[in-house]
């Protein structure tokens, strides 16, 4: 297998083992860029009891992003999941450049974190709770 285009930074990844664990019940999400300059995957920041329309004010208007969000999953039949979803938000203003880096990067930092879904985000006003509950299956 080739090396990864960007390393995953360490205390990036311990703080995503953390949060895959996590004990809380409200939804919280990890911000990650990278770092043109060293290559490295690092964390920009982390929210915690977040709603996810409130995130989307939170991206950036002309830079990718990777989210991993800790979800609250509340299905019809009266049971409650939280699984850990990987955005890749990829904005249609961002330089070629940058989406050509965070797309390379991309399948490291999905496979380090564990997610159990993944999914692709353009405009930042799609993300939503409509949005995620309907890639979710509908719930």
């Amino acid at each position: 297998m080739a090396d990864p285009v960007c390393q995953v930074d360490a205390d990036l990844l311990s703080v995503a083992k953390k949060f895959r664990f996590r004990k809380d019940k409200n939804v919280a999400v990890i911000m990650m860029k990278i770092n043109s300059a060293t290559l490295t995957i690092e964390m920009d920041e982390k929210f915690e009891d977040v709603t996810i329309d409130d995130m989307a004010d939170e991206l950036p208007t002309a830079e990718p992003r990777f989210l991993l969000i800790s979800y609250v999953l509340n299905h019809s039949d009266g049971r409650t999941s939280y699984p850990l979803i990987f955005v890749f938000y990829t904005p249609p203003t961002a330089k070629p450049e940058l989406m050509m880096l965070y797309s390379s990067a991309k399948s490291e930092i999905e496979r380090k974190t564990d997610a159990t879904k993944s999914y692709e985000l353009r405009n930042s006003e799609d993300l939503t709770d409509e949005w995620l509950l309907e890639e979710l299956g509908g719930h």
